[in-house]
């Protein structure tokens, strides 16, 4: 070795080791998850009006808009969905906050766990800058037992030593109780036909815009903190809805409101876009709540696990894309339904394994928060409803419905029962699509909980139970003792004793 190249030698060594970039063929971008709840399109990119959203209007801009992403109708099941890969009702995760989580089937995992193993430092962040001046939620609100540590990490001041890494912001705004500053007007509100134009109606939806608006400025902060860190460039922004939007045909029902969630993707400037992004587009692809596991370890460069059901939907293993997506509906705390549904490019179809549960039955949380949900039933009675109106108040629901989705957005006309042909074709095929979903994807849900199992499960509720067994059967006339006779509900610690009692 000739004296400059040893002097070479030795100046490298007695240098740091460079820090991971992009420029690094190990480099790896970091994931940011910005995690909306009961929230749908509602934002100034997606054509809301009377909502002010100038920071995720500026994200789609500068990234890819999503106008058919679909998850679950309520959060605990659809947080189960997209955290795995797998549909809830593979796993018997499909009930919403059910209180005998088991763990997850050999072979399923959190996206956390198979991300660790691809070199990802996890966060699931409540405590963020004092420049955003507010803590993240940190929810999770899985129905199956979780790994011992799903994430490494709660703390911001964290992440910028431990890269690549994943983290996810949870934000409360658009899930109720609404608390943002006025400033929607309710006069200029746009009401969809199903719900009475009445001043409750306007008030409560302009609530839920200014939701919208506070969710915004707080996304804005994040994005700032990002750029004041040095973590903007090679981080890949993802912001998503949870579920549906906080409304009575939303959230908790597999309506087009109950499903469809904003979905805006932005690239990290350090690393190139992957196949089948293309920043400042639009991208009308179907995609669903299980394709995000698969999709975010793609980009991590790691194998899709052989259980998962999701699909890629980014980069060079983009899988073909669906002719169909899914949905359903169990048991909501109190209230039990069995829905299923499917939708093509153009028709939704639903059916209801339960129709002779109304679609207002008692449910005490959308009772004390839910406005238009009590106003409904007395404006029923005063025959001040259309017809499209008082369908949610009818004493039973409809066991088919089929939605022509191009000429009926608002799914109001049900064609279930429609002569024409072409409407015959489609209820057919998509309920053997549906029929096929289902037992394919061995659906957990075929085997609904008894009365014995709730009451021993949830015994805060089982003598509120809207459980409506199929009238004659043993099991009404079980569940009509049960209502005559309710067992005693065990009382619960208050927050403040437990407290107490761990002090």
């Amino acid at each position: 070795m000739n004296l400059r190249l040893l002097l070479f030698t030795l100046l490298c060594a007695a240098l740091p080791a460079a820090p991971l970039t992009a420029a690094n063929a190990s480099a790896k971008p970091n994931i940011l998850w910005l995690i909306a709840e009961d929230f749908g399109q509602h934002l100034g990119c997606y054509g809301t009006k009377q909502v002010w959203t100038p920071n995720l209007d500026r994200l789609a801009s500068q990234g890819v808009r999503y106008t058919r992403t679909y998850v679950e109708p309520v959060c605990s099941v659809s947080r189960s969905e997209f955290m795995t890969g797998m549909y809830s009702t593979t796993i018997g995760a499909h009930n919403h906050r059910t209180r005998n989580k088991q763990p997850l089937p050999d072979g399923v995992r959190v996206l956390t766990g198979w991300l660790r193993d691809a070199g990802y430092y996890t966060a699931n962040l409540v405590e963020l800058p004092d420049s955003c001046g507010f803590r993240g939620a940190g929810k999770t609100d899985w129905n199956f037992i979780p790994p011992d540590k799903p994430f490494d990490s709660s703390r911001w001041d964290d992440l910028k030593a431990h890269q690549p890494f994943y983290a996810q912001i949870n934000f409360q705004e658009t899930h109720r109780t609404f608390h943002a500053p006025k400033k929607a007007d309710p006069a200029k509100v746009e009401i969809p036909p199903y719900y009475p134009d009445h001043p409750v109606t306007r008030a409560d939806w302009a609530e839920y815009l200014d939701a919208a608006t506070e969710l915004d400025q707080k996304i804005g902060k994040v994005l700032a903190a990002l750029e004041r860190d040095g973590l903007a460039d090679n981080t890949i922004i993802v912001f998503f809805g949870d579920n549906g939007q906080s409304q009575v045909r939303g959230k908790q029902f597999v309506y087009e409101e109950g499903l469809l969630v904003p979905l805006i993707i932005r690239w990290a400037k350090d690393f190139p876009a992957p196949a089948h992004f293309k920043a400042g587009t639009v991208d009308a692809r179907f995609i669903q709540g299980v394709d995000f596991a698969p999709t975010m370890l793609a980009i991590a460069g790691a194998p899709k696990p052989a259980k998962m059901q999701g699909r890629i939907f980014l980069g060079d293993r983009t899988e073909p894309d669906p002719q169909y997506v899914f949905g359903h509906r169990d048991r909501c705390d109190m209230t039990v339904f069995r829905l299923r549904t499917v939708r093509d490019a153009r028709y939704r179809y639903i059916h209801n394994f339960t129709p002779w549960v109304p679609f207002l039955a008692r449910n005490e949380y959308k009772e004390r928060q839910y406005p238009v949900w009590t106003l409904l039933p007395k404006l029923y009675a005063e025959g001040k409803l259309t017809p499209p109106q008082a369908v949610l108040c009818q004493p039973t629901m409809p066991e088919e419905e089929l939605y022509d989705l191009q000429t009926d957005p608002w799914e109001i006309n049900n064609l279930a029962q429609s002569t024409n042909p072409t409407h015959q074709v489609a209820l057919k095929n998509l309920r053997g699509v549906l029929t096929k979903w289902i037992e394919d994807s061995n659906d957990q849900g075929r085997r609904m909980e008894t009365l014995q199992e709730l009451q021993e499960t949830e015994p805060r509720f089982i003598a509120a139970y809207d459980w409506r067994p199929q009238p004659g059967t043993p099991e009404a006339k079980q569940a009509e003792e049960l209502r005559k006779n309710p067992p005693p509900i065990p009382s619960e610690p208050t927050k403040k004793a437990k407290r107490k009692k761990a002090e």
